[in-house]
């Protein structure tokens, strides 16, 4: 390949992935999505304490 090619198909690369990332904000509609602050997720497991069936109540509560 000479290097106007590569260029050429470096220079298309960026136009479409500039031209994709406005067309997603053009096209974006905020009232037809949930908003993050209303997302409710349950803690990952990773986070969360594995404790035996007699430990205390207060310390099964997860403080991040």
């Amino acid at each position: 390949m000479t290097n106007l090619q590569v260029l050429l198909l470096i220079s298309a690369f960026i136009a479409l992935t500039f031209g994709s990332f406005l067309w997603f904000i053009i096209t974006w509609n905020a009232d037809a999505e949930q908003s993050i602050g209303s997302l409710q997720t349950p803690p990952a497991l990773a986070f969360s304490q594995i404790l035996p069936p007699e430990a205390p109540h207060a310390y099964t509560r997860v403080t991040l």
